[in-house]
């Protein structure tokens, strides 16, 4: 098994586990159900295009942060100006949960990605009554009927979709009417080596309509104006700020230098 099957064997149980312990009657009384959302695909239309995010380890890296308190990341990133913000809420492999979402929630008024494997519709309501906007489906794991199940019943709750692919079968299996953005994520999840060629091979197959993101690897100004030839206007960066210890100062700083 690659980490990959692990985390979604582990996922299965974790969701079983979620449904007995919070029916969904009770996620769809949530007080943030039926909170209005922000498109996050209409802010990177107009902006820089960084989307922070907020993890404390994973499994590339191990602990990246533990000191740093949620509420504080997302006023630092909202301040910055980040178009969007993306939460991990994995507990076994990334430290991150639901609660991490909803202070997030309470912090700032960005549009927030739920990063999670999404394996069961029941995330999905899950993401909307802890107050996201974004869902995050990745192709790796989903069979091309789960990818338009989930993509729908996201869009008919009013959240945006973020397709995640490594590669050229998966992108293909995936194109369908119901997501907004491609997430072309750098990093080969067999061997975690990063390579900015993922995301300049597969911009080219990507429909003009959806809003191309680009994943993982990018620690640089750089790299942004590397990729938005290719026609990229989102740039997930996780990692590079995390690893400091003020995220949302770092952001800003990277954000003023990319305006230069």
């Amino acid at each position: 098994m690659n980490i990959l099957d692990k985390i979604v064997a582990g996922k299965r149980i974790e969701v079983t586990l979620r449904k007995q312990l919070i029916p969904v009657s009770q996620l769809e009384q949530s007080v943030l159900f039926e909170r209005p959302t922000i498109s996050l695909a209409s802010k990177l239309k107009s902006t820089t295009g960084i989307i922070a995010e907020h993890k404390r380890r994973s499994p590339s890296k191990s602990v990246i942060n533990q000191n740093l308190n949620v509420f504080d990341v997302a006023k630092g990133y909202e301040n910055a100006g980040v178009c969007g913000m993306s939460v991990l809420t994995d507990p076994k492999y990334f430290g991150g949960s639901l609660d991490d979402l909803l202070l997030a929630r309470a912090s700032c008024n960005l549009p927030l990605l739920r990063k999670e494997f999404i394996i069961d519709e029941y995330q999905i309501l899950e993401a909307k009554a802890y107050g996201a906007d974004v869902i995050l489906l990745i192709a790796a794991i989903l069979t091309k009927e789960e990818i338009k199940q989930f993509s729908e019943l996201a869009k008919s709750m009013n959240l945006d979709v973020l397709l995640e692919v490594h590669n050229e079968e998966e992108l293909h299996k995936s194109m369908m009417p119901s997501l907004d953005m491609f997430g072309v994520n750098n990093r080969n999840l067999k061997t975690f080596d990063v390579s900015l060629d993922t995301s300049k091979t597969l911009s080219q197959m990507i429909p003009n309509e959806f809003v191309k993101v680009s994943e993982s690897g990018i620690g640089s100004v750089d790299a942004i104006k590397e990729l938005q030839p290719f026609g990229y206007k989102g740039f997930l960066i996780g990692e590079n700020f995390m690893k400091t210890d003020d995220p949302g100062k770092s952001a800003a700083k990277f954000i003023k230098d990319l305006k230069l």
